[in-house]
């Protein structure tokens, strides 16, 4: 079982978007969990997400940053709120039955945040928002191919549209 999600929430420099895969920790999820949490790059540091300091989330979330980090402020909204918001979306989406048997799954959450953001309760409340959303489509499949197939020829999001 592998499930895929993705969500965009908000508006402008704290606009969230986060990219989710659920998995067996015994399968190919579990694998690249491990993997990149053991392989970091430069500005790109992956991390346990926490609800607070030696309390993870259920089940081990992976939170991985998109945008490098771009200095003191940035590192602090990533780690800090973008990493909150993760981690109460998840627990979110346990919470709501979204999620079923959290110990056995491994999740990996590719996170942006813009290195403009400002608004750290805003981060953090997109960040939740988008994760649990994304967790969602992500255990419904979504998006319906119909839906793809009817957006095709008029693609749009923040920074193009056709």
């Amino acid at each position: 079982m592998m499930q895929i999600g993705e969500s965009f929430v908000g508006e402008g420099a704290e606009a969230a978007h986060v990219n989710t895969v659920l998995g067996a920790r015994s399968g190919p999820v579990g694998t690249a969990w491990a993997t990149a949490l053991a392989t970091p790059s430069q500005g790109h540091a992956p991390f346990v997400a926490v609800l607070r300091p030696s309390l993870p989330v259920q089940p081990m979330t992976l939170f991985v940053n998109k945008a490098a980090i771009a200095g003191p402020s940035h590192g602090n909204l990533t780690w800090g709120p973008a990493q909150a918001g993760v981690a109460a979306g998840v627990a979110d989406a346990v919470a709501d039955g979204v999620i079923d048997d959290p110990q056995g799954l491994v999740l990996i959450a590719a996170v942006w945040v813009n290195p403009d953001a400002e608004d750290a309760d805003a981060v953090y409340a997109n960040n939740r928002t988008a994760t649990r959303r994304a967790l969602a489509a992500g255990a419904s499949g979504a998006p319906a191919l119909d839906e793809v197939l009817a957006a095709r020829h008029n693609p749009a999001n923040p920074f193009y549209t056709a």
